[in-house]
Order: structure tokens, then sequence, then C-alpha cells
């Protein structure tokens, strides 16, 4: 029997070590390094209202709006992931070539890869600025604006994250498209 008491206790104290002390420290350790990071990195508008989060893509639509990476979870965060399509699959190159159609992409304008595929994770909030330059005649035609203007606004949010995998500037399309916004209320 006491073996058995011991043994439950041994039970009880790794419990506590191992999940509730370990993600404690790993929660505190966060608090303390990137407090904004730990909080999810939210984005709110004047008024204090979350719009959204810069570490998650979201679904945009609307040809006023730039659109992020497609996402094989349907920007679902709790569904993170690739779709596991091998390359041969007919339903990813349908999928791909109906992305290509739907920007209106032409042999001597083509689409940048990345617009077509979907992120490893499906849920890449960043583009990259060539890829948001693609994208700018759409958005002025549907905003009444110059394309200089959409340049502009697409350069000025251009960020170089730095390392050796990105070695573009990128932008995150949920601050780009509400600072589309503050433009489109500014006129």
């Amino acid at each position: 029997m006491e073996l058995f008491i011991a043994s439950i206790r041994l039970v009880v104290a790794s419990i506590l070590i191992c999940v509730v002390g370990y993600a404690t420290v790993i929660w505190g350790v966060g608090q303390v390094i990137n407090p904004e990071a730990a909080a999810g990195s939210l984005i709110t508008r004047p008024d204090g209202t979350v719009v959204g989060s810069r570490l998650i893509a979201q679904k945009f639509t609307q040809p006023k709006y730039f659109w992020p990476r497609p996402s094989a979870v349907d920007y679902n965060g709790a569904g993170a992931g690739g779709s596991n399509k091998s390359p041969t699959s007919t339903d990813l190159t349908d999928r791909a070539r109906e992305i290509v159609a739907q920007y209106g992409a032409t042999a001597e304008n083509p689409l940048p890869p990345e617009l077509a595929a979907a992120s490893g994770g499906g849920l890449d909030p960043h583009i990259s600025e060539e890829a948001a330059l693609y994208q700018a005649p759409r958005i002025a035609t549907a905003r009444s604006l110059s394309q200089s203007q959409v340049e502009t606004l697409v350069k000025d949010n251009a960020f170089a994250p730095g390392g050796f995998l990105t070695p573009g500037r990128l932008v995150n399309v949920l601050e780009l498209n509400l600072a589309l916004d503050q433009v489109g209320t500014a006129q």
C-alpha cells in the first residue's frame, strides 16, 4: 500500500510540475519578453474594438481590399494547416487555375506564385510587397483612387522582416487594409 500511495504522489507531483508549473513559467516568460505577442498581437480600432490579430490572416474577398494568400483551412485558426494535397492533385490544380482566373492573370502579367498557393499553416497574415503591388490596379479602380496612391500606401506599410528565409519586404494584409480604409475616409 505504501508503494501505491508513493506512486500517486509522484503522479500528482509530475502533473503539477510538468503541466501547471511549465505552463506558468512559459506564460510568464512570454509576458516579460514580448507582452504584445503573448496577448495575441491584437489590432484595435481607435474606439478600442478588436478587429483581428497581426499574427493570423483574415479572409478578404471584396475587390476594394487586398487579398491574402489562399488558405487550405478557410482562415480557421482552430484548424490551421496545409491541404496535404500532392502537386499532381487535380483538386489543387483546379483551385490554382480558379485563383489565377479570379486575379485576371495573363502571360504578360503573371500572378505572383504566393497568391495562388496556400502557406504551410494556412493562416499567414503577410504577403510580399510584390504581391500587394500586383493587386494595386484592382483596388485603385474599386476605390476610385489613383494607382500611385495605392502603391504608395503599400510601400509605406512594407517592412523588411530580416533573416535569410524572407529576403524581400512584406506587408501585413489586415494592417494594410485598415490603412486603406483610412485613406478612403480621409477623402
